[in-house]
């Protein structure tokens, strides 16, 4: 298995010491406190589904594997989006779900991790009414930093004191193997440590669970992987509708929903990723499922259509007055 190489990381400046991504996210304003709390309520069935903004990054163009200049401007030809400095904008995404008042949040963001251009779902979350305290299950579709960030306070201690932590087996095995955190090359290594610090304060109350299971009540686990050994969706059951959660199987709506075969170098296993991508596509736009994913522009709720031999999504209109 081929884990994020030296040179992969040294291209798109990424350095692991600070967990920052200075080169990699967008460029940084030194005084910005942060990204202003942005939220959108709707319903799935019986349950409310808050989704929280993070924030945003630029991806750079050049890292989706298999893309070349000319086939990404025919990708953005005729649409709204636009490669900027060479990168495309995505929005880093959190769902609260609300359901016989119970609250489950799905990923928790980056917090400090990555830049004052992210760092916003903790916000987001007090603007919604919600309090962390409230908050009795976390759900992480995987540990990379901007799904698993937000889980620290500030002081180091757990931001979600009364939660559960669920994370799939394999995803836990997989950062917590010292053997696998020596293979790799040191600009690596602080992700694996980065994984194991977010998620050390919730030790006396993690769930760990392995396959298509109930992962809390309500959610169904449907295992993804590819782009972590463990990466995982949420199939949410409404009631009378489901909802799937999918993490990241998508990174970039402009550019991999017409080229599922695009990876990024983040994908721990490319190939698998873009397998387990093609698959949910294609089952997604089978049955008409409702989908929604971290890196899907805001809010994210959709569902995915084939076109040819590809694939569009299509955005789900605002749900208004909730």
């Amino acid at each position: 298995m081929t884990l994020l190489r030296r040179s992969v990381l040294q291209s798109i400046g990424l350095g692991a010491a600070s967990l920052a991504v200075p080169s990699f996210g967008r460029r940084a304003q030194a005084a910005a406190p942060g990204p202003a709390p942005v939220l959108h309520r709707f319903h799935i069935g019986d349950a409310t589904v808050t989704a929280l903004l993070d924030g945003h990054l630029a991806l750079p163009t050049a890292a989706f594997t298999g893309s070349d200049p000319a086939a990404v401007e025919a990708a953005l030809a005729g649409t709204l989006y636009q490669a900027k400095d060479g990168g495309v904008e995505i929005p880093v995404n959190g769902y609260l779900v609300e359901r016989g008042g119970k609250y489950t949040l799905i990923d928790t963001g980056t917090a400090q991790l990555m830049g004052p251009d992210l760092g916003g779902l903790s916000a987001a979350l007090a603007a919604s009414g919600v309090a962390a305290a409230d908050i009795s299950t976390v759900l992480l579709t995987h540990m990379h930093p901007d799904h698993a960030g937000g889980l620290l306070a500030a002081d180091g201690s757990a931001a979600f004191p009364n939660a559960e932590l669920v994370i799939a087996e394999t995803e836990w095995g997989f950062w917590q193997d010292d053997a696998i955190m020596a293979s790799v090359p040191a600009d690596a290594q602080g992700f694996f440590q980065m994984a194991r610090n977010t998620t050390a304060p919730y030790a006396d109350r993690l769930k760990l669970f392995s396959g298509e299971v109930e992962a809390a009540p309500g959610f169904t686990a449907v295992p993804l992987p590819g782009h972590t050994p463990g990466h995982s969706g949420f199939m949410l059951d409404g009631g009378d509708t489901q909802l799937l959660i999918w993490g990241d199987i998508v990174h970039s709506t402009a550019l991999q929903f017409p080229h599922p075969e695009w990876t990024i170098p983040f994908d721990v296993d490319q190939a698998l990723a873009a397998q387990t991508r093609k698959a949910m596509f294609e089952r997604a736009a089978a049955d008409q499922l409702l989908v929604t994913g971290m890196h899907i522009d805001f809010p994210g709720l959709g569902q995915v259509a084939r076109e040819g031999d590809s694939f569009a999504f299509h955005q789900a209109p605002w749900q208004f007055g909730i």
